[in-house]
């Protein structure tokens, strides 16, 4: 049965879009998507996402997106927010040129070294990018869509503030698991983040939001 309305899962680095289907049943008015996409860079990701909700907006009215990670980074840089009718964001990476600056901090790498070597492999077996790193500065997040953050209290990758001032420029709603981490995976964090979307579901639907 097809709907007017698309749900996208759009999974962080090392997931997979399979994970889509945990959802089919807090939104059974929707017809659900995976989002499989092969980027692994912001400039890469930004031709695949918008051809991917080009074409997908051809088929439905609302698009409704679930977000994780590096996902709702991709998302957000690929300047097809017209597309989207609302934002569910779990533990997403909202300033990535702050990630890439801890990261070349906890490395004792410098701006200097990195723009003259270009790639330095981390001993935590990241890659530093002097590409990426200038893309993302070059590139700030422009963001305008109806957003809700769901985030771990001991998440590594991003610092409250820094998600509560990313929430406060665009008008996010931001709610945080005590104790939770960056990847949501044990049945209590699996079982928080069902709550937390059922509420917010139920909320739209009852126009609290």
């Amino acid at each position: 049965m097809m709907y007017d309305k698309a749900l996208v899962y759009i999974h962080g680095k090392g997931g997979t879009a399979d994970s889509a289907k945990e959802f089919k049943s807090l939104f059974p008015e929707y017809d659900i998507y995976g989002f499989d996409y092969k980027s692994e860079n912001p400039w890469e990701a930004e031709i695949e996402f918008k051809q991917y909700f080009t074409d997908l907006a051809k088929k439905y009215s609302i698009i409704t997106v679930i977000a994780t990670s590096l996902g709702a980074y991709f998302l957000m840089i690929s300047g097809v927010q017209a597309h989207i009718h609302r934002a569910y964001f779990v533990s997403p990476i909202v300033n990535m040129e702050r990630l890439i600056q801890d990261m070349m901090k906890r490395g004792h790498v410098s701006n200097e070294e990195l723009e003259n070597k270009k790639i330095i492999q981390l001993s935590t077996y990241e890659t530093l990018s002097w590409e990426y790193y200038t893309w993302v500065k070059q590139h700030p997040i422009v963001w305008r869509v109806p957003t809700f953050i769901l985030y771990g209290e001991n998440d590594n990758f991003q610092t409250i503030d820094t998600i509560n001032r990313f929430a406060e420029s665009v008008g996010a709603k931001v709610t945080v698991m005590l104790n939770g981490e960056h990847w949501f995976h044990t049945p209590e964090q699996n079982e928080f983040r069902r709550n937390w979307l059922k509420k917010l579901i139920e909320e739209d639907k009852n126009g609290n939001n």
